[in-house]
């Protein structure tokens, strides 16, 4: 191979900055960070570093842009280990390098941004997100950094320096947040974190750094002299082996931090984040011994390296944090691990929001200018800066569309209504609106190669390649880890269930291959095998004794018929290859209601609540493995199914549901689920059965 040329690396060295760029720890003045050598003599032999990185990058720069939009999520694949099975939930973004170049201000120098109005903000998202992003790109490095402003002389003392988690992301002294000195300790009243500016609001927030370990009681002092009643938590402690954030909490039971004892009082774990409460007391003589409640909200759907493939869990997420923190508390404390990059982006997506509300436009570029005066390079990569626009885009398009339960029969009243009010769309208005959700078919590559094609009942439902349920690839055989089938999430697990077709005479094999290596205990039918004398599912059990497809054998051990639903038992065992350990033979269960009509919906919602409930009880015996669902394309009943186990659940367990955004939700992660206004309508049914069953609203509170 020719060795690559410094002048042409140098070419390619914006590019290459750009693709090495750290989620959130960025070296502040573009200086080389320490640890480097600097940058490379001419003529100098090329560091091993730009050996990987360049061949990457050049792919990178290959791929089509639409292929820049495609989710990364896990990479689903049986008999792996499980460090081979993830790749990041989200959209992709950097590589792995932590520490690099800030890129520079735009070299025509700094352009003005003026206030966008509301009703041309698609067209102007749509204009930007052109050319790959380039105006995007253009508009977010012609941001001020905020190092120009104010000074970092506290930050950077001698007795400070190892209190941050990065040199290079610093509070400036003018709006640092400060502690409460300690008698005769030098830097007790300094913490990496400063105050930010909401819509209209001073001092709303306080952006800070992942605590590190010897950072977590000046954490904690903060949080109790600033008397903030939340936390707002956007990074994992650990990303790709590297610490981002020490756990500052106990799991369970008290622990006192410093002078102030933090005790669990309760944590409920959902699908994009979990809702830790703490009870917190100063143990200082002399202070203040009343227990506060403190909430942390940690978001877990932000990938590694990237941003949300959709806004829609970080604008559930958003109302969550407004919903829970109390009108005169403190401020709001933000941290990922930096304190800059997220968290700059939730900051400006929550003050943004508030500013359509108010003036009905948003002015993006002057609020992130703002902010970067409080605290430097706030919004870290120019694709928070898009997802920012993403999001606010989402919410001006469908708005607010959760509801308390007690506010559904009005609202069914108005969906009905011949004559809406504006304010409220018709019930064919919003399936309308759901049905302009793209359908991805560049992330569909898989499913349409042509000996996968052949495995499709219908050709339009296909699994995207992002979420695929992928199988263990038979030995010396192509095209063998495909299944049509998706992953799809539950409303307090990711990957809860697996939506498949009904399988046909020649996937049933493969079927019975992912309900064994995908570890299901629990399929739901929801189709006949027959309907309209159509075939619409193979028969894939023995009515009695057993029967083999491929490796696996299925033996039928019971079939019940109660109140609409046959509930069949099966022993599944699979033959092993030579020198692999023999698993034990498994129980599966099959719901199989027959309760859905050939044409249209069920007349009444009691037979589809009580499968969910039957379902759910299963899933709590045999272990909360993914709970395989089909119909007969996969996508109509099995869409309509999975939404209202998600609805239901969340009615249960908060008060609220969602129809309109649990629904689009399945259409992201699977085309087409929820196929026809009439089954959209039926999920709004079911809700307002199952409330009326259990009319008592203080169930729901």
């Amino acid at each position: 191979m020719e060795p690559i040329s410094p002048l042409l690396l140098a070419g390619l060295g914006l590019p290459l900055a750009r693709a090495l760029g750290g989620n959130e720890t960025s070296t502040a003045n573009g200086s080389w960070t320490p640890g480097t050598s600097g940058p490379p003599e001419p003529g100098a032999p090329l560091p091993p570093l730009a050996w990987l990185l360049l061949p990457l990058l050049l792919c990178a720069l290959a791929l089509p842009p639409a292929a820049y939009c495609c989710r990364f999520r896990k990479h689903r694949k049986a008999v792996v280990s499980a460090g081979d099975k993830k790749l990041p939930n989200g959209i992709l973004e950097e590589q792995e390098q932590q520490r690099v170049l800030l890129l520079s201000s735009s070299p025509s120098g700094p352009r003005k941004y003026f206030p966008i109005p509301l009703g041309l903000l698609e067209e102007e998202i749509r204009l930007r997100s052109a050319d790959d992003g380039k105006l995007f790109r253009e508009e977010f490095n012609s941001l001020p950094s905020g190092h120009m402003q104010g000074t970092f002389d506290v930050a950077n003392r001698e007795e400070n320096r190892e209190k941050n988690r990065y040199p290079n992301i610093l509070p400036n002294d003018l709006s640092r947040v400060v502690l409460s000195p300690v008698d005769g300790v030098p830097g007790s009243d300094y913490i990496n974190a400063s105050y930010i500016d909401g819509y209209k609001e001073k001092n709303k927030f306080i952006a800070a750094q992942g605590p590190k370990q010897d950072t977590v009681s000046e954490f904690w002092r903060m949080v109790w002299e600033q008397k903030s009643a939340t936390i707002v938590m956007l990074t994992s402690l650990k990303e790709r082996k590297e610490e981002k954030c020490f756990q500052y909490w106990p799991d369970q039971g008290c622990w006192t931090y410093g002078h102030v004892r933090v005790c669990v009082e309760d944590c409920v774990t959902l699908v994009d984040y979990t809702v830790r409460k703490f009870c917190i007391q100063s143990q200082l003589p002399g202070s203040c011994k009343a227990p506060r409640l403190v909430s942390q909200l940690h978001f877990t759907s932000w990938p590694d390296f990237g941003v949300p493939f959709t806004p829609i869990g970080m604008l559930k997420f958003l109302r969550k944090v407004k919903a829970l923190n109390p009108a005169h508390a403190g401020p709001i404390v933000v941290h990922c691990s930096a304190g800059v990059g997220r968290t700059g982006t939730f900051i400006v997506i929550d003050a943004m929001m508030d500013m359509m509300l108010a003036e009905q436009k948003v002015d993006v570029f002057e609020f992130v200018s703002r902010i970067r005066n409080q605290r430097p390079q706030m919004v870290q990569t120019d694709m928070q800066y898009t997802f920012i626009y993403q999001a606010l885009l989402e919410f001006y398009l469908y708005g607010d569309t959760e509801m308390d339960v007690s506010s559904l029969e009005k609202h069914l009243q108005a969906l009905h209504s011949p004559a809406p009010a504006r304010d409220r769309l018709g019930l064919e208005e919003e399936f309308r609106k759901l049905t302009n959700v793209r359908i991805m078919k560049e992330n569909m590559r898989t499913g349409n190669l042509p000996a996968n094609m052949k495995k499709a009942r219908v050709i339009q439902i296909i699994p995207y390649d992002f979420n695929r349920v992928i199988l263990s690839m038979k030995r010396g055989q192509e095209y063998t880890d495909y299944i049509n089938a998706s992953f799809i999430d539950g409303y307090r697990q990711k990957d809860h269930f697996i939506a498949t077709q009904g399988p046909l005479a020649h996937t049933v094999e493969d079927f019975w291959r992912m309900v064994w290596e995908w570890k299901c205990h629990t399929i739901v039918m929801l189709t006949e095998v027959q309907e309209r004398e159509q075939d619409k599912c193979y028969q894939y059990w023995p009515s009695e004794g057993s029967v083999t497809h491929g490796e696996v054998t299925i033996e039928t051990r019971s079939d019940t018929l109660s109140e609409g639903i046959s509930v069949r038992d099966f022993l599944v065992t699979c033959k092993q290859p030579p020198g692999r350990q023999e698993e034990q033979p498994r129980l599966v269960r099959q719901f199989h209601f027959h309760g859905w009509p050939e044409i249209g919906v069920p007349a009444e919602g009691r037979g589809m609540i009580d499968l969910i409930a039957a379902v759910q009880k299963q899933q709590q015996q045999t272990g909360n493995h993914p709970i395989t669902v089909h119909c007969s394309a996969g996508a109509g009943r099995t869409g309509t199914f999975i939404a209202l186990s998600n609805i239901l659940e969340r009615v249960k367990a908060e008060g609220l549901l969602d129809v309109f955004q649990a629904v689009k939700s399945l259409r992201l992660q699977r085309p087409h689920m929820v196929q026809t206004l009439e089954q959209y309508e039926f999920c709004y049914k079911v809700v307002q059965d199952f409330i009326d069953i259990f009319s008592d609203y203080a169930n729901f509170k």
